[in-house]
């Protein structure tokens, strides 16, 4: 230690005058210039650092013992009139945050040695309270009219002993908010992001303490980085005072942290090889069985998946409506074929994922929910949800089928405009939920009948169906050669697991490493996991492919074909929706190859997709067409036709009092070619569905 600390101390105040003399000149005029609007000087750390050995010194110093850096940099300022005001007085109110620190500290790894030290943490923005004012410099007058000063720390309100003016006794003193100083300060509470934690581990959160021109920043469900000084603060139970201090961080400064696939680092040698992969012939291949390399089969969605992960580009257009990129989706089909399996590998696969099930799912907790409870002081604070914590991710919902109806609705908004409105409790807010929905869900009786109709067996509204891009039904049929195929594939993971976990125990003769390797190749992926993950998050930074002539041609005639535009009274089979969720899903094809053109080949690829989904859920085996009305209206061109002509045979045999006897009506409207039991099921349907009532037995009436 110096033996002249004041020598030392003007040192170090001289360093940080030189630092911003020759930095921060211009960003110090711009605040003097529009003091006191602007009054925020951000230092970036790593510009104290490169400068020379001083500057480490002062990087050091500002990690250890930040609160002195701060005085020292605001007497720097002062002393060097750095910052001059219109009226020449020195400027008050300034605040210094430094930015850009090298080292993040998780939440779950502050300990004690951290308190009054600078941290940066990482997470995701749960809650925020409201902005109040706070004072920070109470003053007080006592009955004789002495003003006493007295400065407030965070927390508890301290009143002073007593008047502090020299032989005054008065010990009974009134706060005087005129003559006080307040300050802007707001709650936030920060979670730990949920990708790398461990199962079962609960994300921690952390509460920041924001003030000044800081508070009103952010939002709920952005992600942010907090630097700022570790507090403690002694918890009182109940009055008693407790020896366990709580934690918050005072802070110093915000980043919003970029939202996309930006977590992931990519060194040379990973892009490299990221490259040679791209250029593989067999990519497609590769990529499809590197997901979920456990599961047998299954192809075609196994490659949807894939497209999911890559997606396509979210587009702002000049009037300010953005076309959403993200790729929906849905998995329909019998218990028993890793569904969820499917599931639970993608969210270990993408960069930012969460998995919930439906079934314990409800629409607060997807979206986003107003709580009272004691982190705003019993006032309403708003809460994120699992679907705004997947923003620029996938968020993967189980048992979709199995959710309550009004939680399913709240999933529209979030889907197809991607973001979650909220009003409740006085809160009006908008959160961004830009993630990718893929979801499960078992069909409404357990299993499928092959000769029913499919929208009876789909639990699910068609206006939440038709916002899929993709929907497969995964059908569980016995088949001799597939699933002799599948049970070889099962039995050989689950011995070679015996053997390994064997292996581990007692080593077993004649068995080597390499002799594993072998036996685990079927289940083991192409590429591997974090290659993987680093593959999807360098195709999403770097490729924005373009649409080529004769891939827009290929899509352009597929879309009509589907439309079938020459028949007039055809069911509409298509709809506009379609046509954008085949554009995304070739972006995401081209993707997968880091190419910059969307090419024929891609059309071609989403087009054998796009077509093997519609084949399963909307075609017409009756009428060979497709139909998609079967999805998006639940009722089949055919039955909406029946409807009709029963209601007109009604209206011409009743006349004026439109009542019938059922009879008579099944009669006239099966003599024109429809078949009796349709003719019944019809007028099943429009008495169940309350347009019609049977006003005594065997009579029909129309509401």
């Amino acid at each position: 230690m110096d033996t002249t600390p004041d020598l030392h101390e003007t040192d170090k105040t001289a360093d940080w005058s030189r630092l911003l003399k020759t930095r921060y000149k211009k960003e110090l005029g711009e605040i003097s210039r529009e003091y006191p609007h602007k009054r925020s000087v951000y230092i970036d750390y790593r510009e104290i650092e490169r400068f020379g050995k001083a500057g480490i010194a002062l990087a050091d110093e500002l990690l250890e013992n930040p609160g002195k850096v701060i005085e020292d940099v605001l007497d720097a300022i002062t002393n060097a009139q750095l910052i001059r005001t219109k009226d020449g007085k020195p400027p008050k109110g300034i605040n210094i945050r430094f930015t850009n620190l090298p080292k993040k500290t998780l939440i779950r790894n502050i300990r004690s040695d951290d308190i009054n030290s600078f941290v940066s943490v990482e997470g995701i923005l749960r809650k925020t309270t409201e902005v109040r004012p706070r004072i920070v410099e109470a003053v007080f007058r006592c009955p004789a009219g002495h003003f006493t000063h007295k400065m407030q720390k965070y927390g508890k309100f301290i009143d002073p002993d007593g008047c502090a003016t020299d032989g005054c006794t008065f010990k009974k003193l009134d706060l005087i908010p005129a003559r006080s100083r307040f300050i802007d300060s707001q709650k936030l509470r920060v979670q730990e992001s949920p990708e790398g934690l461990r199962g079962g581990e609960q994300p921690q959160t952390m509460d920041v303490d924001v003030t000044d021109d800081l508070c009103g920043k952010i939002s709920p469900g952005d992600r942010v980085i907090i630097n700022g000084i570790l507090r403690s603060m002694q918890r009182v139970i109940k009055g008693e005072k407790s020896t366990v201090f709580d934690i918050f961080i005072e802070c110093n400064s915000i980043e919003v942290a970029e939202k996309e696939f930006e977590e992931v680092e990519i060194d040379e040698k990973d892009e490299d090889e990221i490259l040679r992969l791209s250029k593989d012939p067999m990519i497609y291949r590769m990529i499809t069985h590197s997901i979920a390399p456990t599961i047998y089969g299954s192809e075609d969605v196994k490659q949807a998946i894939a497209l999911q992960l890559f997606g396509g580009m979210s587009k702002e257009m000049p009037d300010g409506s953005r076309l959403r990129g993200d790729i929906h989706v849905l998995l329909i089909g019998d218990p028993g074929i890793a569904k969820s399996q499917l599931l639970r590998y993608v969210v270990k696969l993408s960069p930012r994922a969460i998995y919930t099930s439906g079934q314990s799912s409800t629409a607060a907790g997807l979206t986003a929910t107003a709580v009272k409870d004691e982190f705003g002081e019993g006032r309403w604070t708003l809460e994120a949800g699992a679907l705004v914590l997947a923003d620029m991710g996938v968020a993967a919902v189980d048992e979709m089928d199995k959710m309550e109806k009004g939680d399913r609705s709240a999933l529209h908004e979030a889907m197809e405009q991607q973001s979650i409105s909220v009003a409740k409790a006085g809160i009006t807010a908008t959160l961004k939920s830009r993630c990718a929905l893929l979801g499960a869900a078992n069909p409404k009786y357990g299993r499928f009948d092959m000769f029913g109709d499919l929208s009876d067996q789909i639990n699910m509204p068609p206006s939440l169906l038709s916002r899929f891009d993709l929907i497969f039904i995964m059908t569980d049929q016995p088949e001799q050669k597939r699933d002799l195929a599948i049970a070889e594939h099962i039995l050989k993971a689950h011995i070679t697991g015996e053997l390994i976990a064997q292996h581990k125990k007692t080593p077993i003769p004649g068995v080597t490493d390499e002799y594993i390797q072998q036996q685990l190749k079927p289940v083991m992926p192409d590429i591997d996991p974090s290659l993987f993950r680093k593959y999807v998050a360098y195709a999403k930074r770097n490729c924005f492919p373009m649409v080529s002539d004769e891939a827009k041609e290929a899509l352009v005639s597929y879309y009509l074909k589907l439309r079938g535009i020459a028949e007039p009274n055809k069911p509409v089979p298509v709809t506009a929706r379609q046509l954008e969720a085949l554009v995304r899903l070739a972006e995401a094809s081209a993707r997968i190859r880091l190419s910059s053109t969307i090419d024929t080949s891609d059309a071609e690829r989403v087009i054998h997709i796009v077509d093997a989904c519609l084949r399963q859920i909307a075609y017409d085996a009756k009428t060979g067409t497709f139909d998609i009305d079967k999805v998006v209206t639940g009722i089949s061109k055919e039955k909406r036709d029946i409807v009709r002509v029963i209601k007109d045979a009604i209206r011409d045999i009743g006349g004026e009092g439109r009542r019938a006897a059922i009879d008579q009506v099944i009669d006239t409207v099966s003599s024109r070619g429809f078949p009796r039991e349709k003719v019944k099921e019809g007028i099943d349907m429009l008495l169940r569905h309350g347009e019609a009532m049977e006003p005594k037995s065997g009579i029909i009436q129309l509401i």
